[in-house]
Parts: C-alpha cells; sequence; structure tokens
C-alpha cells in the first residue's frame, strides 16, 4: 500500500506541480526543482489525493484540539484550501496580502473570525517560514488564536524549525526529502535529478 508520502509525491508528479530543471526562488537562489501547487488545479484527481491527506492530518490534530475554522493566505494555499475544508465542514478563511480598498474592505475574506477562534493556517510549502508569520498576523490581531500550521512539503530550509520556536506546531504531509527518493524508487525521476535534489537541500543544513 502506498505512503501518505508516495501518495502525495505521485500527486504532485502526475498534475505537473513538481518540476526539475533551474529555477530562480523568491530569494534569488537557483533551485534544481520547483512547486508550483497551482497546477494542481488542472489535475482534480491529484487535487483530491491532496485535499484527502490534508483532511485525515487535520483530523488527526483534531483529536488533541479544538481547530474552529481553516484558514490559508492568497494565493497558493488559498486555491486549495476550499477543498480541504470542505471536506471537514470547517469554515474557511482566506487572508489577502493587502487590504482591501472597496466594497469590504480589510484583508479577511471568507468566514468572518471571532476573538477566541482556534484556527488552523494551511499553505502549499514551508521554505524559510516569514511569509506564514505575516499570514497569521491579520487572524491573531482579531483575537484568534493560531497554534498549528500545515503545509503540503516541507522544502526543509530551516522554516519548520523557525516557527517552531515561536511556538506553532508545523506540520508537512511530506519531506522533500521523502518525496525524491519516492518518485525516484518509482521511476519519474532519473538519479541525477535525485542527487541534485538531496545536495542543495543539505546546502541548508
Amino acid at each position: 500500500m502506498s505512503t501518505v508520502t508516495d501518495k502525495i509525491a505521485n500527486a504532485l508528479y502526475l498534475s505537473g506541480c513538481l518540476r526539475f530543471g533551474s529555477f530562480k526562488i523568491k530569494s534569488g537562489a537557483i533551485s534544481p526543482y520547483y512547486i508550483d501547487l497551482a497546477r494542481v488545479l488542472a489535475a482534480p484527481q491529484q487535487l483530491e489525493v491532496i485535499a484527502e491527506a490534508a483532511a485525515q492530518k487535520i483530523k488527526q490534530i483534531a483529536t488533541d484540539e479544538r481547530i474552529d475554522k481553516l484558514a490559508s493566505i492568497e494565493l497558493k494555499g488559498a486555491l486549495i484550501a476550499p477543498s480541504i475544508a470542505i471536506k471537514l465542514n470547517l469554515p474557511c478563511v482566506i487572508v489577502r496580502k493587502e487590504d482591501k480598498a472597496y466594497g469590504v474592505t480589510g484583508r479577511i475574506a471568507g468566514a468572518d473570525v471571532a476573538k477566541g477562534d482556534n484556527i488552523l493556517f494551511f499553505d502549499d510549502v514551508v521554505s524559510e517560514g516569514l511569509s506564514k508569520v505575516e499570514g497569521v498576523k491579520p487572524l491573531q490581531e482579531l483575537g484568534a488564536t493560531v497554534k498549528h500550521m500545515l503545509v503540503v512539503v516541507n522544502r526543509e530550509h530551516g522554516g519548520k524549525e523557525k516557527l517552531e520556536k515561536l511556538g506553532y506546531n508545523v506540520h508537512a504531509l511530506a519531506k522533500i526529502t521523502e518525496i525524491v527518493p519516492s518518485l525516484y524508487k518509482n521511476q519519474h525521476i532519473t538519479k541525477e535529478q535525485a542527487d541534485a535534489v538531496l545536495d542543495y537541500v543539505k546546502s541548508f543544513s
């Protein structure tokens, strides 16, 4: 039976979300791979796999801690969060990156955020973790508590550890150093591609 890692790796590969080559990332560095989770919208079956895995993980978390709402920040995480929220029957909150200046203003869209809400924050990946701190800030300013964060992929750039030092519990459906061996095992990528990614990740340790 496939593990969760195998399922996530396969879904990312088949949907074209995970690409190998040479990519300039946000920091300006060159990465041998790139994850564009928006691509999963073109592959409904793979979106279902990821949403189901995320929903199951949140159910596990909720056995120990009440979760009132699911939140994400535009764009990538917000595209997938509603598919997860439906499976859990949870209200969904989207945090805008900037204040909306017309109509219903502010940075919150979707469900209202109330004081005392326990909100789980979802996003596509964690790299350095800085965007997650910015993403949860508007929720905390409205009185919500954010203890748990869930991402599809931990890129293993130290972000998970930084966020945990700030007091957050960070969960990932899979780590990139688990995904790459899974894809190589299933003959989706070459040894050279796998080694390039694993060597790249080592440079952050």
